[in-house]
C-alpha cells in the first residue's frame, strides 16, 4: 500500500511548509522561521490530536489545490477562505475526512493574509537543523511546493480529535491594534517619533513578505544619526531605515540588524499582524 501524502496541483501566490520554527540556532546565523501566524497553525494542529510542531502547509492569498493519496484527515484554519473539497462546500476551523484521491481547493480569503492547512500525522518532509519550516530569507528548510510535489503524511498520532469545530474569532480587516513595548532604541528618536508611532496608523505595502510588514506612513525621525552596531532582532522588531518607514519583522527576520528599533509588538500580536494584508492600516499602542 502507498504512503499517504498531499500531491499539490496549484499553489496560489506562495505556499510553504512550517512548523513551530528552529529556534537556538541565532549564533549560527539561522533565524527560527516557523508559522507566521502561530495561533492558526498551532489551532490547525490540535484540531487533529496532532503535536503542535507537527508541520503544515501555510497558504498565502489562497489558490492552493491538492489532492490526498490515501484518506487524509485535514484541518483549515487562519484567513478565512472559501473551501471546497470535490467541489462541494467546507467549513474551516474544523475536522475534514478527504477520500483517496478528494481533491481540496482554498480560494482567495475575504479578510487575512496566511490559511494553514494541516494533515493528521503532519507534514513529513525532511527535517533541516529539527525543523520542517521553509525560511525564504535564508533558503533553508524544504523547498517551496510546486505543481507535482508530493508531500508524505506521517504516522497519525495515537491520540484521536476531541472536537469536530472550534469557534474561532474573526480576522481583524481593514485596521489593527498591536501592542507595543518601547526600545531598545527609542532613545534614538525624537519625543515626537516617537509620540507619532503611537498615534499615527501605518499602511501594509504591497513589498511585504514572511521577512517583514513593510509599513507607509509619517516618517519616524532620529534624534541620534551615528552608525548603530549590528544587534540581534526578534520577531515583532520595529526596526526604522533612514527613510523613516519602518519595518515590522516577522517569521523569517534577520538574525541581526544595524537600523535601531523603536519598539517591539509583543509576542501575542505577532500572529496578528501576519494576517495584515497590503493595504491593512495598524496602529500601535503602548
Amino acid at each position: 500500500m502507498a504512503a499517504a501524502a498531499l500531491e499539490v496541483l496549484a499553489t496560489g501566490p506562495l505556499a510553504t511548509v512550517q512548523d513551530t520554527g528552529r529556534p537556538g540556532h541565532a549564533g549560527l546565523g539561522v533565524g527560527r522561521s516557523g508559522a507566521a501566524d502561530a495561533r492558526s497553525h498551532a489551532l490547525a494542529n490540535r484540531l487533529l490530536a496532532n503535536p503542535v510542531h507537527a508541520a503544515t502547509l501555510e497558504v498565502t492569498f489562497g489558490g492552493l489545490r491538492v489532492r490526498a493519496r490515501g484518506t487524509l484527515t485535514v484541518a483549515v484554519t487562519g484567513a478565512p477562505c472559501p473551501l471546497t473539497v470535490n467541489g462541494h462546500g467546507a467549513a474551516l476551523n474544523s475536522v475534514l475526512t478527504l477520500a483517496d484521491g478528494a481533491e481540496l481547493v482554498m480560494g482567495t480569503p475575504a479578510t487575512g493574509l496566511r490559511s494553514y492547512l494541516a494533515v493528521r500525522g503532519g507534514i513529513d518532509v525532511p527535517p533541516v537543523l529539527g525543523s520542517r519550516s521553509t525560511d525564504t530569507l535564508a533558503q533553508l528548510g524544504p523547498e517551496r511546493p510546486a505543481p507535482g510535489t508530493l508531500l508524505p503524511v506521517g504516522a497519525p498520532p495515537e491520540r484521536f480529535p476531541v472536537t469536530d469545530f472550534a469557534p474561532v474569532a474573526a480576522i481583524e480587516g481593514l485596521e489593527l491594534d498591536l501592542r507595543v513595548v518601547p526600545g531598545p532604541r527609542d532613545d534614538w528618536f525624537t519625543p515626537e517619533a516617537v509620540g507619532t508611532l503611537l498615534s499615527a496608523a501605518y499602511e501594509v505595502t504591497s513589498r511585504s513578505d514572511r521577512v517583514g510588514a513593510r509599513l507607509l506612513g509619517p516618517a519616524l525621525t532620529r534624534r541620534v544619526h551615528q552608525e548603530l552596531p549590528s544587534e540581534g532582532m526578534v520577531a515583532g522588531s520595529l526596526q526604522v531605515p533612514p527613510d523613516g518607514d519602518p519595518v515590522l519583522f516577522l517569521a523569517d527576520h534577520p538574525v541581526t540588524g544595524g537600523y535601531p528599533v523603536i519598539a517591539v509588538v509583543v509576542a501575542a500580536d505577532v500572529s496578528r499582524a501576519a494576517q495584515a494584508r497590503p493595504g491593512s492600516r495598524l496602529r500601535f499602542h503602548r
